[in-house]
């Protein structure tokens, strides 16, 4: 199943010039440690070809939030910046199939 047609957001955005948020929202407990046990860091780090120990995982139980936070390619605002604000790595994620 896509992780986007279990959740109920997965938003990204800008982290500072050097670094991407990514927040995946679920909207009922059980969504939350589905999400959480079946989306490794592994696989997220692959996704977005980065090494995984630069890939920083926030499993925040009170808010049903799972956060990773990884550096950009590039500075943001630099020639070679595809995207500004950190909006499209959201989209990425949404399409991942997890079990």
């Amino acid at each position: 199943m896509r992780l986007g047609d279990m959740v109920l957001k997965v938003r990204s955005k800008n982290a500072g010039p050097f670094w991407v948020t990514i927040d995946i929202f679920c909207d009922r407990p059980e969504v939350f440690g589905q999400v959480r046990q079946a989306l490794s860091s592994s696989a997220v780090a692959a996704l977005y070809d980065v090494p995984e120990q630069l890939l920083k995982r926030f499993d925040i139980e009170e808010l049903r939030v799972v956060k990773f936070s990884l550096p950009r390619p590039v500075v943001q605002g630099s020639a070679e910046d595809r995207d500004m604000h950190g909006a499209q790595y959201a989209a990425l994620l949404e399409e991942l199939e997890i079990a």
